[in-house]
């Protein structure tokens, strides 16, 4: 802060700064210090004089206004004033540097954000075609899932076919025989190469896990609780049972109940009586060994 110094022809003048004039340019700068960056010097001149004035004479002269004491500024006065000035000053662009900080910060912050909003809405479209095409895919699978098993088939058909042909020529049985049985192997070998496994239970003990058990018999060629019979082969795809083997299971033959003591000891009279043409002795005739009294 500087005080205004007036000059003309006839002399130098100087105004002397009150103090309600430092407190309206302390103000004023103030009310600038958020539009401006740079503190603006304010002139002040002599409170109710104008230069013209001074010149024309009508302020006092230079004596009378160095002998006011209530209109003189101290040095230490213009000090304090100058050095709050500059306190301001440093305020201001301090927090000048901290608002500059702060919209970068949020000019970061924002561009993160749309970024993130940017993925996440192209996450969510690749996330709808994956499901898009997952779901075709499984209806393609389901469809046509099963054409590679089709494919190792028809030529077993085809071999049924040539051997209808050869049986309906030829009535050569072994022929025929051996034609199906090959037509039978080559149809097992396509079963084997899509995982199907055929399993054999005969003579096997009984397991209610891969077994159904339809009858039992009772036979002494197997033990008890085993298999005597397979009327349908099991299979197995890819280690997972698809179908049980029907079976017939064996059970022990119940042993002939033996004859009784006095039924063969009254047997026996009898058959000597009808032999020698007599009447059998009463039963009530007879005592407890089935002898004759």
């Amino acid at each position: 802060m500087r005080a205004v110094a007036g000059s003309n022809e006839k002399g130098s003048i100087q105004a002397d700064i009150g103090q309600d004039v430092i407190d309206a340019a302390v103000r004023s700068v103030e009310r600038q210090m958020d539009e401006d960056d740079e503190v603006t010097v304010i002139e002040v001149e002599a409170r109710g004089a104008s230069a013209d004035e001074e010149v024309a004479g009508d302020a006092p002269p230079p004596e009378e206004s160095a002998s006011t004491p209530a209109a003189e500024a101290t040095p230490e006065e213009v000090a304090a004033l100058r050095q709050e000035v500059e306190s301001l000053k440093a305020q201001l662009e301090f927090s000048q540097a901290k608002a500059r900080e702060t919209l970068e910060r949020l000019r970061e912050t924002h561009e993160r954000t749309k970024d993130a909003q940017e993925r996440t809405i192209r996450a969510a479209a690749d996330l709808e075609n994956y499901r898009k095409r997952a779901q075709k895919e499984k209806e393609e699978v389901q469809r046509f899932g099963s054409e590679k098993l089709l494919k190792d088939l028809l030529p077993v058909l085809d071999n049924l076919d040539r051997a209808l042909d050869a049986a309906a020529k030829s009535p050569d049985i072994d022929s025929f025989q051996k034609g199906v049985a090959m037509t039978r192997k080559s149809f097992e070998d396509a079963l084997a190469r899509h995982g199907v496994k055929a399993f054999s239970a005969k003579g096997q003990p009984f397991d209610p896990r891969m077994h159904e058990a339809i009858q039992q018999v009772e036979t002494a060629d197997v033990p008890a609780g085993h298999v005597a019979y397979e009327v349908v082969r099991g299979f197995y795809l890819n280690e997972r049972l698809v179908r049980p083997a029907m079976v017939v299971v064996a059970r022990a033959p119940a042993e002939a109940p033996a004859p009784a003591a006095n039924e063969s000891a009254e047997a026996a009279p009898a058959a000597a009586s009808a032999a020698e043409g007599t009447t059998s002795v009463p039963p009530q005739t007879q005592d407890s060994s089935g002898g004759s009294q």
